[in-house]
């Protein structure tokens, strides 16, 4: 799998385990950003950029951190094209997958012990999409709102 990661400083530790973690996994990652620590950096523009990049190829996966995930979510739905669902548990990053098709997560990272937040992380990357039409049905609502 080809994971795009951005974060801003809050999320900026994690991303760099995440990455680790990951390409040890055999995952293809690349990161948006940010690339050093610093408290003043804005986020939406690590997320832009990790947004686009998912979009931008087909069948990767994107996952933008922050402090809360909110701004970091809003951020990367900006993006035509991106389906960002804030998770906060195994399940809620499950049916993210299954039932949205989402193609990238946002994470507080300071709602998170480390490892919870991986098990998460790790939840949403290794789901696939039911692919049950009522599903598909509401992405495809969801597309054509966005596409007017």
């Amino acid at each position: 799998m080809h994971i795009h990661v951005g974060t801003d400083h809050a999320g900026f530790e994690l991303k760099n385990r995440l990455v680790e973690h990951w390409r040890s996994q055999g995952h293809e990652v690349t990161d948006h950003g940010c690339y050093v620590y610093d408290r003043l950096d804005d986020y939406p523009s690590f997320c832009f950029a990790a947004a686009e990049a998912v979009v931008a190829d087909p069948g990767s996966l994107g996952v933008v951190l922050g402090g809360s995930g909110n701004g970091e979510q809003i951020s990367a739905n900006k993006v035509v094209g991106v389906r960002a669902a804030l998770v906060w548990s195994v399940e809620t990053a499950r049916l993210a997958r299954q039932h949205n098709d989402a193609n990238m997560a946002g994470l507080g990272v300071r709602q998170h012990a480390e490892q919870e937040a991986i098990e998460i992380l790790d939840a949403f990357i290794a789901e696939p999409f039911s692919g049950d039409a009522r599903h598909q049905k509401r992405i495809n609502q969801i597309r054509d709102y966005e596409q007017r």
